[in-house]
C-alpha cells in the first residue's frame, strides 16, 4: 500500500482526492492538514464523507508527514506550496502539486502571473503531470506540477494536431466554460449563488492565469513559441469544463487527417474517449478522470473546432494528481481511476 497524505485538505481538491483515495486499492490516505480547520475530523466538516474518512485535520508539519507517509499532495493555495514542499522533498517524500507553483518551467513567466517565486531552483526538476504528455518522466519524478483544469482541457484537444502540424500554431482560439467549483470553495460576492444563478458570463478576458500554462505546453508540442486567444466563462452548474478550440487548418488538410492525427496521438491514452462528431457533454464525464473530445472540420472556413469535455475536480484536479501518483508509483494510471462517470 502506498501510505499518502493530503496538505491542504479542507477545499473541493481536498475532498475530491479523499473521495478518490477512499476507493483506491493501493493506497492509504494517513494524515490530512488544515490550518482553518485543525482539530477538526474529516466527515464532520464533509459529512458526505461519513464512513469513509474518520481522519482529523492537522497543522501542516513536514516532520511529522515524513514519519508516516511516502507521497503528499499538496491541495494548498498559489505561493503556500512553496513553504511546504521543499521540506518535503528534503525528507524523502515524493509530492504531487496542485498548485500553479511548480508548473512553468521559466520562473519570469510564473512571476509576471502569479507572484515572486521562493523555490525556483526546483522548476528545472518538477515535472508537468499531464500524462498524455509525460508519462516517462512523471514515472521517475520526486514532484510533479499537477495541470490546471483549463489548461487540461485545451491542451489535450490541441495536441495531436500540433504534433502532426496539420493546424497553424498561431491560430488558436480557446473559448473554455466552468461549473462554479473552479473558483474553490472560499465564500466570494462572484461565486455567490444569486450572482450566478441563471447567468452566464465571461471572466479575466485577456488576463486569466492559466494562459501562459497552456501556452508553455502548446509551445513545446509544436516546436515554436505559440500565443494564443483563452476566454474562460463561469456557468451556473457545480462541476465541470466544456472548451471549444478553434484552428485555422494548413492547405489541404482533410478531415480525415485530423482524425487519424487523434487517433494515433491517442491509441494508448485510456483516460481519452474520442467522440469523433459527436458533441461531448460535461453530464458524460462527471465524477471520472476521463476528458472526451469531438471535432469538426468546418470546410467553408478551413477551420477545425475541437470539443473538449472534462470534470474540473477530477480530471482537472484531483483525479489526475491520482493518476500522477499511480506512475510515479509504478501502478497502472487506471487504477482507483476506473469507474463510470456519474450520469445524471
Amino acid at each position: 500500500m502506498i501510505p499518502t497524505a493530503i496538505a491542504g485538505a479542507s477545499g473541493y481538491t481536498g475532498m475530491e482526492l479523499i473521495r478518490i483515495l477512499d476507493q483506491h486499492p493501493e493506497a492509504e490516505l494517513r494524515a490530512v492538514t488544515s490550518r482553518g480547520q485543525a482539530g477538526q475530523r474529516v466527515d464532520e466538516y464533509y459529512p458526505s464523507l461519513k464512513g469513509h474518512c474518520d481522519l482529523v485535520f492537522q497543522e501542516p508539519d513536514a516532520d511529522t508527514l515524513a514519519a508516516r507517509v511516502a507521497v503528499v499532495f499538496t491541495a494548498l493555495p498559489h505561493q503556500a506550496a512553496m513553504d511546504l514542499v521543499p521540506d518535503l522533498l528534503q525528507r524523502g517524500l515524493r509530492v504531487v502539486d496542485l498548485s500553479a507553483d511548480y508548473r512553468f518551467r521559466d520562473a519570469g513567466v510564473y512571476e509576471r502571473w502569479y507572484q515572486p517565486h521562493k523555490t525556483p531552483q526546483l522548476l528545472a526538476e518538477a515535472v508537468y503531470g499531464l500524462p498524455e504528455l509525460y508519462r516517462r518522466k512523471i514515472q521517475s519524478a520526486r514532484l510533479v506540477g499537477n495541470p490546471g483544469c483549463y489548461p487540461t482541457s485545451v491542451i489535450l484537444a490541441m495536441t495531436p494536431l500540433l504534433s502532426a502540424q496539420l493546424i497553424h500554431p498561431q491560430s488558436i482560439i480557446a473559448d473554455s466554460k466552468s461549473g462554479v467549483s473552479g473558483a474553490g470553495r472560499g465564500v466570494s460576492l462572484a461565486t455567490h449563488f444569486c450572482e450566478v444563478n441563471e447567468g452566464f458570463k465571461a471572466y479575466k478576458v485577456t488576463e486569466h492565469r492559466h494562459t501562459p500554462e497552456i501556452e508553455q505546453e502548446l509551445s513545446a508540442v509544436a516546436g515554436v513559441p505559440i500565443t494564443i486567444t483563452f476566454t474562460p466563462h463561469l456557468v451556473p452548474m457545480s462541476r465541470g469544463i466544456l472548451s471549444s478550440v478553434y484552428a485555422g487548418l494548413r492547405d489541404g488538410i482533410t478531415e480525415s487527417q485530423v482524425t487519424e492525427a487523434f487517433r494515433s496521438f491517442y491509441r494508448d491514452a485510456p483516460f481519452v474517449r474520442l467522440c469523433g462528431k459527436q458533441v461531448p457533454s460535461t453530464l458524460q464525464v462527471r465524477g471520472s478522470n476521463y476528458c472526451d473530445l469531438g471535432w469538426r472540420v468546418d470546410e467553408r472556413t478551413r477551420r477545425v473546432i475541437v470539443i473538449s469535455a472534462i470534470d474540473n475536480l477530477t480530471r482537472g484536479a484531483s483525479g489526475q494528481a491520482v493518476c500522477n501518483m499511480n506512475l510515479m508509483f509504478g501502478l497502472a494510471e487506471t487504477v482507483g481511476l476506473d469507474a463510470p462517470p456519474w450520469q445524471p
